[in-house]
C-alpha cells in the first residue's frame, strides 16, 4: 500500500523546505494515520510530473493556486495556501502566513485543525489515550510550562521543585515524544489536551 502524501508546492525551495520541516514535525501527531510522507515541488508543472497518489492534504503557494484554481477547488483537493502576508489570501480556502514566526503558524495551523476537526460534529482532535499516558502528571506539568516558553528556572519556581529536577523532567518528556523541538513538544501538548492553543 502507498504512504498518504502531503504535498507543498512553492517556488521557494527554502520556504518549501521550511514548510517540509514544520509538516514533518506534525504530521504524525495531528493526521489519524502514521506513515506519512511530506514532499514538496517547484511549480505545479513538476508536481504534475510526479503525479503523486494519496495525497491528503495540499500547502500551495497563493500565486500557483490562483494559476490553478480549477485543480484546487475540486472536490477532493484540500488545500491550504501558504500567503506571504495577510493580503495574500484566497477567499473560500484557509491560509497560513508565512511572515509569522514557527510558533505562530503552530498556533494558527492546530487552531484550524480542531476548528474543522469540530465542525464535522467532533470534538477537538486528541491523540488515542494509551499516547497521552506514556508522560507522568509532573512532566505534563513541566511540558505546559516548557511550550508557554517558561525557562528551567521559572518552570522550578512554579512547579517548586530544583533546576535539576527540571532537566530530569524535560529529558524524559523528549525521550518518550521522540524530539527535543520546540515545535513537535507543543503540538504534542496541544493535541493531548495538556495546553489549550489559546494560551500559546
Amino acid at each position: 500500500m502507498q504512504r498518504m502524501k502531503i504535498v507543498i508546492i512553492h517556488p521557494n525551495s527554502l520556504c518549501g523546505l521550511a514548510m517540509r520541516s514544520i509538516l514533518a514535525d506534525m504530521a504524525p501527531f495531528v493526521w489519524m494515520f502514521r506513515d506519512v510522507e511530506v514532499v514538496s515541488y517547484n511549480s505545479m508543472d513538476s508536481f504534475m510530473e510526479d503525479e503523486p497518489q494519496n495525497v491528503v492534504h495540499f500547502f500551495v503557494d497563493a500565486q500557483t493556486v490562483r494559476d490553478n484554481m480549477p485543480f484546487f477547488t475540486a472536490p477532493h483537493c484540500r488545500c491550504i495556501v501558504l500567503a506571504e502576508g495577510a493580503g495574500d489570501s484566497i477567499e473560500g480556502f484557509h491560509s497560513l502566513d508565512l511572515y509569522r514566526s514557527e510558533r505562530e503558524l503552530l498556533k494558527v495551523f492546530l487552531t484550524m485543525f480542531n476548528m474543522a476537526h469540530m465542525s464535522h460534529g467532533n470534538e477537538p482532535h486528541t491523540l488515542q489515550q494509551e499516547e497521552s499516558l506514556t508522560l507522568s502528571q509532573r512532566e505534563k506539568d513541566v511540558l505546559e510550562l516548557i511550550v508557554k516558553g517558561f525557562i528551567n528556572k521559572e518552570i522550578a519556581d512554579k512547579l517548586n521543585i530544583s533546576i535539576p529536577t527540571v532537566v530530569f523532567h524535560r529529558r524524559n518528556i523528549s525521550e518518550k515524544i521522540g524530539s527535543k523541538s520546540i515545535g513537535r513538544l507543543t503540538i504534542y501538548a496541544v493535541m493531548n489536551g495538556i495546553v489549550d492553543v489559546r494560551e500559546l
